[in-house]
């Protein structure tokens, strides 16, 4: 099952009201099913602020073969994990501690 991601698009250019309405009906046409978009009023009074609209998508074939190439696979990821988890399990004399126990 291919894998969905989180697609971003920023409106932030001074239009008109109908250039604005029609933009957005245009982006609303061409979303993908099952999109679950939203749009959120984002920024401040320094740089500005800007309409941002997120929205669900399948990967393209091109991010899957990137995230395959990079990602390591599976084997690596639970490699990765156990390490991390024998890590955790390992006894850890904080510096920072003993010096607070000595000046208290």
């Amino acid at each position: 099952m291919p894998r969905r991601v989180k697609d971003f698009i920023d409106i932030s250019e001074y239009t008109s009201l109908d250039d604005l309405i029609r933009y957005l009906e245009t982006i609303r046409d061409n979303l993908p099913p099952a999109h679950e978009a939203e749009m959120k009023i984002r920024g401040d009074d320094v740089f500005g602020r800007r309409l941002t609209i997120t929205y669900f998508r399948e990967q393209t074939a091109d991010e899957v073969e990137l995230e395959s190439k990079y990602a390591g696979g599976d084997q690596q990821q639970a490699e990765i994990e156990a390490l991390q988890r024998k890590l955790d399990d390992m006894p850890f004399d904080d510096p920072q501690q003993r010096k607070d126990a000595a000046s208290g």
